[in-house]
């Protein structure tokens, strides 16, 4: 074939063939034929026309010269006679190729041009004067296209030619450059012009350019914008809370309440759990939480041992494991830990084997050393078990025993038996676990001190007082259901009724029924709670809120949750609920209670609101906006800093220089009402715990060392705590900051109702 043997260029080819294979290789390089289709195509073009040059059968010559079109030309193709054994090797003399590539390379060194790639035009090839007529028909190898190169030129890099198509010799025209930039005498049709410009196009970048180092990338530092907004307000000052209570009588630690309160008031009310019907199943009294938790106590220090040795020793961890729907059994759990001198480790209850996060959580178990863990008959009913019947060992747990808590499985200690250390040492009280953005699990410990200076701090913030009904719908394992629920409600000998779960998917307004039913003081919710309730309100009208006087909103720090406190109160104010009433905190697991809103018998600052530009957020400054735009946040106040706290606002990155007051940053807080350490992480407790703020000319703050909160807020008018996301939220795009709060805030604000699911 033609594109086998000497360039086309010697070929005399009609106008209507070189149209077509101009059009053909233009279908080729648009990627609208194959190659195999391509070929098949040039050949059927070119077997009428190339024979005269290539020694083919005289009577197929006569054939084509005769062929008025080129379907007339196809039949006679079919008729041809058969040629000569060696006809195909008569074309191709290895001497005759090896003299034209050696004439096309001589031309391109004297040009100084590149060699050309698979990419550029078959038209850029070697000219047609460097190919001359073969001289002897009778010894060519049968492929010099792979022989010649691997005999003759093996030692060097194989050029990429090919002949000149569709360009008949002797004709006039213009000149015509290729893309690889050899002039070419042509007369050439629009449609070919179009296929070299396309072919003159790189199809891909460079070759250097898939190849940029990303370290170049990190070096190159972006300049900030000269008019982006930059904060101009003075340095800040730390920012101290209210003295602690002095002179009340309070019991002079929490194990010393529970002792004070199960023996002179052994029937009070402590903890009411309910079922998924709404109806309370059990009413623990503080007498029977001083004698069950006792009980435990007895049997873990005494009743338990491995090879003739007490399996627990004080400061050994324990883990609890028990659904959220078994409040009492927790309770008893826990204190009990608590008069052995055993540190609880609060954990989900596992649904398989290998359940999503449960290596995690094996990690933070095996990191403290547990070898023990406690539930109850019915929970471990539910657990998995293995082809023994016993428990099954779950993805990347530790080896466990476990410890029924169920009163038939435990001992009952002598009528004058005490436990031997109660809230003493420097040692954790309980540790609770955390889930990182990445999906790690460490263990955050706080020690017997802490957990004190809380119950203290959130008796005297809240006001609470003896013998008031807390309505509580958080997670009691953790977090603020935890502090609320089962901690300072012991130390002031408050009823708690606990709303499990599951009742509040079945029926969200059980909370609401379970204040008016209790004539609750105070209730513990999420703005999730308040929105769900919202939609299940419609045709109850005997429900009142009055009786409260703190509705404690948890996550009241989201941004969201402003929304969902206005439009509880829109609706729920005209039966009893008070607009001052409305209580937001801030939490973190590090720094526990970092603030909370005043109640309204407590004379603190009213309540405040802020409108900020989203814009000027992003650059870490805070600028007031208006109400009716779209590119604003809006956010409420989480009231004033704990009582003994000391508050500061740092610079998000690098050192922790104080911002200024008009700029946004991590909250951090020095009180004795802290966690003390991550559990077994050294390097990045310092790095939480032990945080020293400092001037702008570098002096440190205070003498004391300062918690990370990991919120991003600042200080407002009247001292008011505000925050506007979280550091784990915080999403850095060029020089702006963005947040992922942020991010659903601004959904919410665009038709909320009919866009978002507010509160999900």
């Amino acid at each position: 074939m033609a594109e086998r043997g000497c360039p086309l260029e010697a070929v005399p080819l009609p106008p209507e063939v070189r149209e077509s294979l101009a059009e053909l290789e233009l279908e080729l390089s648009e990627g609208d034929i194959t190659q195999k289709g391509y070929e098949k195509k040039r050949a059927k073009l070119l077997a009428h026309c190339v024979p005269l040059a290539q020694g083919v059968d005289p009577s197929l010559q006569a054939e084509s010269r005769t062929s008025g079109s080129l379907q007339a030309t196809a039949p006679a193709a079919k008729q041809q006679k058969p040629r000569p054994s060696n006809a195909r090797d008569e074309r191709f003399r290895s001497d005759v190729h090896t003299e034209a590539v050696q004439a096309a390379l001589a031309r391109y060194k004297e040009r100084k041009m590149p060699m050309p790639s698979k990419r550029r035009s078959v038209l850029a090839h070697a000219p047609a004067g460097a190919c001359t007529p073969p001289a002897d028909l009778h010894s060519a190898p049968p492929d010099v296209t792979t022989g010649l190169v691997q005999h003759q030129h093996a030692h060097r890099e194989r050029p990429q030619l090919a002949s000149v198509r569709g360009v008949p010799r002797g004709c006039g025209g213009s000149v015509l450059e290729t893309a690889g930039g050899v002039p070419v005498n042509s007369r050439v049709s629009s449609k070919i012009q179009q296929l070299l410009n396309t072919l003159k196009r790189p199809k891909r970048p460079p070759l250097k350019e898939f190849f940029v180092d990303d370290f170049e990338e990190l070096l190159e530092v972006q300049q900030p914008d000269p008019s982006q907004p930059k904060p101009e307000g003075s340095q800040m000052v730390v920012l101290k809370g209210e003295p602690p209570a002095m002179g009340t009588d309070w019991p002079p630690s929490l194990l010393a309440a529970l002792q004070q309160w199960g023996t002179t008031q052994p029937k009070a009310p402590c903890l009411t759990a309910l079922d998924t019907a709404g109806k309370a199943v059990c009413t623990l009294t503080y007498g029977k939480l001083w004698s069950r938790s006792l009980k435990l106590a007895y049997t873990l220090l005494n009743k338990l041992t491995s090879k003739n040795e007490p399996l627990l020793k004080p400061g050994d961890r324990v883990a609890l494991v028990f659904p959220n729907s078994d409040p009492v059994a927790f309770m008893v759990a826990f204190y009990g830990c608590l008069l052995a001198g055993l540190v609880p480790v609060p954990i989900e209850v596992p649904l398989t084997r290998k359940d999503a996060g449960s290596q995690q959580v094996g990690f933070l178990l095996g990191s403290c050393g547990i070898t023990l863990a406690l539930t109850t008959d019915a929970c471990q009913k539910g657990l998995p078990k293995a082809q023994t019947g016993e428990v099954a060992t779950f993805k990347g747990w530790p080896p466990l025993t476990w410890l029924l808590v169920d009163g038939k499985h435990l001992t009952k200690p002598p009528r004058d038996w005490l436990p031997p250390a109660r809230d003493s040492g420097t040692g954790p009280a309980y540790i609770e676990y955390k889930t990182s953005k990445e999906g790690s699990t460490v263990g955050i410990a706080v020690p017997h001190a802490s957990l004190l200076a809380q119950c203290r701090a959130l008796t005297q913030a809240c006001g609470f007082s003896e013998a008031e009904t807390l309505t509580n719908v958080l997670d009691f394992k953790r977090d603020a259901g935890l502090w609320h629920g089962v901690l300072t409600s012991v130390l002031n000998r408050m009823h708690v009724v606990s709303i499990p779960y599951a009742l509040m998917k079945a029926n969200p307004l059980s909370w609401i029924q379970k204040v008016c039913a209790y004539k609750a003081r105070a209730a513990l919710v999420k703005s999730r709670d308040m929105h769900w309730s919202l939609l299940a309100q419609r045709g109850q009208r005997d429900v009142s809120l009055s009786s409260l006087r703190m509705l404690i909103v948890a996550d009241g720090a989201n941004p969201w949750s402003i929304s969902s406190c206005d439009a509880f109160l829109n609706v729920f104010q005209s039966r009893g609920l008070r607009p001052e009433v409305i209580c937001p905190c801030a939490s973190s697991p590090e720094a526990l209670t970092v603030a909370i809103r005043r109640p309204p018998d407590l004379g603190g600052p009213p309540p405040r609101r802020a409108v900020l530009s989203m814009s000027g957020l992003s650059h870490g400054v805070i600028r007031v906006d208006a109400e009716e735009k779209l590119s604003v946040l809006t956010v409420q106040d989480v009231g004033q800093v704990m009582p003994g706290a000391n508050v500061c606002v740092v610079k998000v990155e690098g050192t922790p220089y104080l911002c200024k007051t008009d700029e946004v940053g991590e909250i951090c807080v020095s009180s004795s009402a802290t966690a003390a350490a991550y559990y077994g992480l050294l390097g990045i407790t310092k790095n939480v715990f032990e945080t020293v703020p400092v001037t702008a000319g570098g002096a440190p703050v205070s003498d004391r060392p300062f918690t990370r909160t990991g919120l991003l807020g600042f200080i407002g008018p009247d001292d008011l705590v505000f925050v506007v996301g979280k550091l784990d939220g915080l999403m850095v795009v060029g020089v702006r900051r963005h947040n992922a709060d942020d991010i659903v805030a601004t959904a919410l604000a665009v038709e909320p109702m009919k866009f978002v699911y507010r509160g999900r």
